[in-house]
Parts: structure tokens; C-alpha cells; sequence
């Protein structure tokens, strides 16, 4: 399972308050994309779900349980930035989670252990659209090649909750349609929970199960430091997206159409 539960977070940095009083359940195996103005608060509230920050008032559950105080296997993270590293090869790079979580002080597996991880790791690549570049190194791989790489690096570890933080904003139209595609098939296969901040509209409502707008209500220069930001709307995308269903792989003709907000 992988279900989140955030109860009256506020997250403050000094005196500025940057978000006050967010409350929302992410069910297990949903897909939510958070929207909204720059700066109003959608990186940190990824942030603290990842465990680089911490709420300042609030409680955040996973599964029922204080989500830990540090990033763990459990959540996985793309970034907008390629979060690989150059000097791994593809097949290096998807490893290195493996070998790091099982040989923490060597980051190296032996024998069958090796042998065991290679196959997961190369079957993720495969999964990923990259089969037959396990040898290159992401200076040779084009932008959309560095993106499916890096979520690849993310799913290999199986997390409960992958994290993406713009991570298609920086490909062109065409081979951010492709990835679109390749992201509802991995969700569709993979038991995970995810939490996609964009800027894009179209992109929150042809990929989410649901469309979360985070806004300060009061935002004139003299209230920025004094309120944060808050969630203004939530709408489940009409008809309903469920994982697993074989439909969330096809390419969307039309936009969702939202079903209800508040």
C-alpha cells in the first residue's frame, strides 16, 4: 500500500510562512498532480514528502506511519534537471541504487546477488524504452533519453511513492507526448503511489487521477511573508483513472474532464 495523509502541515522558514494549514489523503495508488502560481509552495510540500524538509506544525502519514525524517527506498524522485550521474553508464546509473542499498560502505554486489540485480536493473532499462544503451553514458543519450534514465533510477528500488518535480518541463512537445505515455504505463504496472508537480495544465489533467491547486489567498507584497499558500482547489479527473486499467496506456485524443472542485 502507499497512501498518504497530511494533517494541518504548515511549513514556515523564520518568519516567512510558506504553507499554512494543508490537509489532504492521497489514497494508495493514486496520481496527483499539484498546479499553481511559482513560489507558492509545491517544490517544499514535495520536499517534505521526499524528507529533505520537515513540516513546522503537522503530521504526515504513510501508511498510517510518521513518514521518516530522512529520504528513504520507499520514495523515489525525478527531478526537472536530469538527477543522473555522468560518469555511470546507463546501466551503472539504475544499479547503483541496488548496490548501495544492499553494500552500503563498498556500493558494490557480488556473485549472485550481482547477477540478481543486473537482470532487475536491465529489465527496468528495457521497461523504460532504453534497451541497447546499458554501455552509454548519459552525455550521450538526447534530454528525453535522460529522463526515461532517470526514472528508471527511481523505479528499480520499487518505491511506494515516486515524487516528480517538472520533470518533463525542460522536452520539447513532441518527446514530452512520448514520455507522457511511457509514465501512464508505468504507473499502470508499477504499485506505487505518485505526486507530479507542473506548470503544464494539460499535462496535470491527461496524466492525474486528480488535480490539486495550491494558491496564497492573500498575496499583496505586505502579506507574502505572513500567509502561506493553501489548497484552493482539488478535482478527480472525470471519467475516473484507476491503475491498472489497460486504457491509462493509450495516448489521450481528448482532455479529461473534471468532475468536481471546491
Amino acid at each position: 500500500m502507499s497512501a498518504i495523509s497530511i494533517k494541518d502541515v504548515w511549513k514556515e522558514y523564520g518568519d516567512q510562512i510558506v504553507l499554512e494549514n494543508v490537509s489532504i489523503d492521497i489514497a494508495s495508488r493514486a496520481f496527483v498532480a499539484l498546479v499553481g502560481p511559482s513560489g507558492c509552495g509545491k517544490t517544499t510540500f514535495l520536499r517534505m514528502l521526499l524528507g529533505q524538509e520537515r513540516p513546522t506544525r503537522g503530521t504526515i502519514l504513510l501508511d498510517g506511519e510518521p513518514l521518516p525524517a530522512e529520504p528513504g527506498p520507499d520514495r523515489g524522485v525525478v527531478f526537472q534537471r536530469y538527477s543522473v550521474f555522468p560518469h555511470l553508464t546507463v546501466l551503472g546509473n539504475v544499479l547503483l541504487g541496488k548496490e548501495l542499498r544492499a553494500a552500503r560502505l563498498s556500493a558494490r554486489l557480488f556473485g549472485a546477488a550481482r547477477r540478481q540485480a543486473v537482470e532487475e536493473a536491465r529489465a527496468m532499462i528495457a521497461a523504460v524504452g532504453l534497451s541497447g544503451s546499458e554501455d552509454k553514458y548519459p552525455a550521450q543519450l538526447s534530454g528525453g533519453m535522460q529522463q526515461r534514465l532517470a526514472l528508471a533510477q527511481a523505479l528499480v528500488m520499487r518505491p511506494k511513492v515516486l515524487l516528480l518535480d517538472e520533470p518533463f518541463g525542460a522536452l520539447d512537445p513532441g518527446i514530452r507526448a512520448e514520455i507522457h505515455v511511457l509514465m501512464k504505463r508505468l504507473w499502470h504496472d508499477a504499485p506505487m503511489t505518485v505526486v507530479m508537480v507542473t506548470h503544464d495544465m494539460r499535462e496535470a489533467f491527461t496524466l492525474a487521477t486528480r488535480v490539486v491547486a495550491f494558491e496564497r489567498p492573500r498575496d499583496r507584497p505586505e502579506e507574502k511573508l505572513r500567509y502561506g499558500a493553501n489548497i484552493t482547489k482539488d478535482i478527480t479527473i472525470w471519467p475516473p483513472r484507476k491503475a491498472g486499467e489497460a486504457s491509462l496506456i493509450r495516448p489521450d485524443r481528448d482532455g479529461p474532464v473534471p468532475s468536481q472542485g471546491h
